[in-house]
């Protein structure tokens, strides 16, 4: 299923008038961008755009109006601060129905390679649900659509979805294109030996991914909080640690489907525990480290141990695709961030394609200091998770195939 999709480098936009979905959503403090990520890895497809003559027409969503015009959210500091790391003026086109006739004049005016930048599509109350009234004011702004907002790609938004399919071409940006290069492609079609490590607290939030990543990996690690569910599943006593006593079933199921494929399963072999969990979450702990089958039943497991951190540091050295997504304990909390220090760090000294999978990993990587040495980070946390799962997500669905 390898996705072949138009992408910004094979559409001419000289002289067009060209709608770029971006994903501008962004921390806000006092009117403030707090953290300008998400604006700095979409410059690439804006300038491509700009340089290739287009007239840039840019939106995005910004938190939840729910429909209904809120100052606060208003995508006014977004175009402010583009503004300067574009080096260029990106005017904002104020409008509280998005597409009124403030935006139609500021689009009507425009000269090749100009950028404006409309208001939070989400003041509209179409956008959601995909109503047809907003996706068409959108497409009768643009002659070419390019979606670069792999963030919401998992939504059926008119924003990424519904003008797509209002205009001829919608191609891919930068960004999206290389979400599918590394998301879609390495897990449908990955260099072997294929690891997955996958952590996080909960085991309902990632049911299709383990099944799905089972089928595809040649390993598969799972830490964090849901590796105790499975660890009761194989009948160890797991003290306070966080189960879902529901998901007992699955989890013998899973650990039965790696056996008949073939597949190796590594669940941790000791844990590093706590009495009670930390509040604040970055408060001193006292930790004692006990192996899995001899965790006592008044402590908590809050990471995985120094053996598991071995074991699953080994499995990444040898692979050459590694796919993970969610911490392997309570990265927060500086005692208990050394199993993820230590799978980040494994990642980081391998020569394997590393794949982040957005979300809880992402921030971990980032924040210890090993994003630069990540093959790819992923920028969405929903859209990352369905693209593991093996679903087709409607925003990269609907843009045009080669």
């Amino acid at each position: 299923m390898a996705l072949n999709k138009v992408s910004v480098d094979d559409i001419n936009v000289s002289g067009k008038r060209v709608l770029c979905r971006c994903d501008f959503n962004v921390p806000l403090k006092e009117g403030k961008i707090t953290d300008e990520n998400r604006l700095v890895a979409a410059l690439p497809t804006i300038k491509k755009l700009v340089a290739d003559g287009g007239k840039v027409i840019l939106c995005s969503h910004l938190g939840k109006p729910k429909g209904e015009p809120k100052p606060e959210l208003s995508l006014a500091p977004v175009a402010a601060r583009l503004t300067e790391l574009l080096g260029q003026e990106v005017k904002f086109a104020a409008d509280p129905e998005v597409v009124g006739a403030n935006a139609k004049a500021a689009v009507e005016a425009m000269k090749d390679g100009e950028v404006i930048l409309l208001e939070n599509t989400r003041y509209r109350v179409e956008e959601t649900k995909n109503g047809e009234a907003f996706s068409k004011d959108l497409a009768s702004l643009c002659d070419i659509f390019v979606n670069d907002a792999f963030g919401t790609a998992h939504r059926a938004h008119c924003s990424n979805v519904g003008v797509s399919e209002l205009v001829d071409t919608a191609a891919v940006g930068y960004l999206m294109q290389k979400e599918i290069d590394f998301l879609g492609n390495a897990v449908e079609n990955p260099v072997r030996p294929f690891v997955a490590i996958l952590g996080g607290a909960k085991v309902a939030d990632k049911l299709n991914v383990i099944s799905n990543l089972l089928e595809k990996c040649d390993t598969l690690i799972i830490g964090g909080g849901m590796a105790y569910t499975f660890l009761k599943a194989q009948g160890n006593e797991i003290g306070k640690s966080l189960v879902d006593d529901s998901k007992l079933d699955y989890c013998k199921e899973m650990i039965a489907k790696a056996e008949k494929l073939g597949k190796k399963l590594l669940l941790p072999v000791d844990s590093a525990t706590i009495t009670d969990f930390p509040n604040p979450i970055d408060a001193p702990v006292d930790v004692e480290v006990y192996d899995s089958d001899k965790m006592p039943a008044d402590r908590e497991g809050c990471d995985i141990g120094p053996k598991t951190a071995e074991l699953f540091a080994d499995a990444v050295k040898s692979a050459k695709t590694v796919v993970w997504n969610g911490p392997m304990g309570v990265f927060e909390n500086p005692t208990l961030a050394a199993g993820t220090i230590a799978v980040a760090k494994a990642l980081a000294e391998t020569d394997a394609t590393t794949i982040i999978g957005g979300g809880d990993s992402a921030a971990a990587v980032n924040q210890l200091g090993f994003g630069d040495k990540m093959s790819h980070i992923s920028t969405g946390g929903g859209a990352s998770l369905e693209f593991l799962e093996g679903k087709e997500l409607p925003g990269v669905a609907a843009a045009t195939n080669k």
